[in-house]
């Protein structure tokens, strides 16, 4: 009887425990376990990063068809025997120096390879973008099925602690006829040995259930130890007659249309077919137009003015006499030309068309090309395999969807005689026509009978969430 009191006592303990974990914040229903699982689950933020990689390469892709533009400039100082950039003469002394330069390229015709690989990567942004769809609703099923794991823990649990009000108070009402000398001590001793092996039955419901919780936060990516109150819905396991109407090729076109995976493999197939494209158009000439302007400026760039005077130098002599005779020559002054003077007269400009023919790059752009074509093949193929994935599953998932329909009803109609052949066993019980081992078989029956039922009805639950999964519709109790 110590040990009995004990158990109950821990059992007592442990649903308190189980009770309060909800007292603090506000429930957690399907929604919004849902909702908190999208934003927060790790696999859902990588690909995100995935899919916002991919929006920066197709942007890159579309400003290549942005012409180039490019400046440089540099100053420096030159020592020794070089040549000015100012004159183009060579010189035998130091001097500074400055340049400046600009540049412009834009490409005219590529047969259409920049506009194909801009095509390319744009079916690539929208096949990353349904990847993480379908990411998001692969989640979502995750955390509805451990959601309704969770909720059938607690329902085991409440029908752990009906087992146990039930034997507790059939203990109570056998000891007072054992005193009374109606029934002898060896149905007491029946009696508390089922409490105790319900009282076993709740605290292994209790443990589960727990267990379920800490599985469920991990699907959340929720801190372990934050106090969670699952929000216990009105399970119905309704919709049975609809998934019985629907054909299982109707649910597989609804799917098709919007299933991710294959949307995905539908747009990396046309990334393909771009990437040939654009493959192919390299191997023909690109023509480009081009331009640039430049300037200089040196330290030692001298420029020269004449004065109003004279200079007179000699400039031969008379023959026969040997008289030299002088020639006047004008007189000039020398300076530095301006900064802003030089870079005004060194400016130049170049104007270019440019064509490129690919000779032979060794084998670059061939292979190149083979490689695209190779690519196409396999987009292909796993095109046709996640559609034909997608198909085996549907039609897998209206089998299940049906056959737990199935299972529920005989499942329900044994909870219903279950609990008539309990009732009739206790009356009969009361009025000592039957043993205590046989009421108590008939109890566990019944025990059974409300578990497989709370099983089969919330397997059917799920079973018809992930036919709302396949119609895209919103997973919700």
């Amino acid at each position: 009887m110590r040990q009995l009191s004990v158990l109950l006592i821990v059992c007592l303990g442990l649903h308190t425990t189980v009770s309060g974990q909800g007292a603090n914040g506000s429930g957690w229903s399907l929604q919004r376990c849902v909702q908190y699982a999208v934003s927060h689950n790790i696999s859902i933020k990588q690909d995100s990063l995935t899919a916002r990689l991919a929006r920066y390469t197709l942007f890159q892709s579309q400003m290549n068809m942005v012409p180039t533009i490019s400046t440089s400039g540099g100053y420096g100082r030159n020592f020794g025997r070089s040549v000015n950039p100012t004159t183009n003469q060579f010189v035998d002394q130091s001097y500074n120096y400055f340049s400046a330069s600009g540049s412009a390229n834009a490409l005219v015709f590529s047969w259409f390879s920049v506009r194909n690989t801009i095509a390319k990567n744009n079916f690539s942004l929208m096949a990353a973008l349904s990847d993480l769809d379908q990411l998001k609703d692969d989640v979502s099923l995750n955390v509805a099925m451990g959601f309704l794991s969770a909720v059938l823990a607690r329902e085991q649990i409440h029908i752990s602690e009906n087992q146990i009000s039930l034997s507790q108070a059939q203990l109570d009402q056998t000891r007072a006829f054992a005193i009374a000398g109606r029934l002898p001590e060896l149905n007491v001793a029946q009696l508390e040995s089922q409490l105790a092996t319900d009282s076993s039955n709740l605290i292994n419901s209790i443990a589960n259930f727990n267990a379920a919780l800490l599985d469920l936060k991990t699907l959340l990516n929720l801190d372990l130890a934050t106090p969670f109150n699952l929000e216990t819905p009105e399970v119905d396991p309704g919709g049975s007659l609809e998934v019985q109407s629907l054909a299982p090729e109707d649910i597989y076109n609804i799917a098709r249309k919007h299933f991710g995976s294959v949307k995905g493999s539908e747009y990396r197939v046309n990334a393909a077919e771009k990437g040939l494209a654009a493959a192919r158009g390299n191997l023909y000439p690109q023509f480009t137009i081009g331009g640039q302007v430049g300037t200089n400026w040196a330290s030692n760039y001298e420029t020269y003015k004449y004065t109003n005077q004279l200079a007179y130098v000699p400039f031969g002599r008379v023959e026969g006499s040997g008289e030299i005779v002088d020639q006047a020559v004008p007189v000039t002054t020398s300076s530095i030309m301006p900064f802003g003077q030089q870079f005004s007269n060194n400016f130049r400009q170049l104007l270019s068309f440019n064509v490129n023919v690919p000779m032979f790059n060794g084998w670059q752009s061939r292979y190149t090309l083979k490689q695209a074509e190779i690519s196409l093949e396999s987009q292909r193929w796993s095109k046709f395999n996640s559609e034909l994935t997608l198909k085996q599953n549907v039609f897998k998932a209206q089998n299940n969807a049906v056959n737990a329909i199935e299972k529920f009803k005989a499942a329900r109609r044994a909870d219903d005689a279950a609990r008539r052949a309990l009732d009739f066993a206790k009356k009969r019980y009361d009025l000592g026509l039957t043993s205590t081992v046989d009421f108590l078989v008939t109890q566990n029956s019944a025990f059974v009978a409300a578990s497989n039922l709370a099983i089969a009805k919330f397997d059917l639950v799920f079973k018809l969430k992930v036919i709302d999964y396949y119609l895209g519709k919103e997973l919700k109790l």
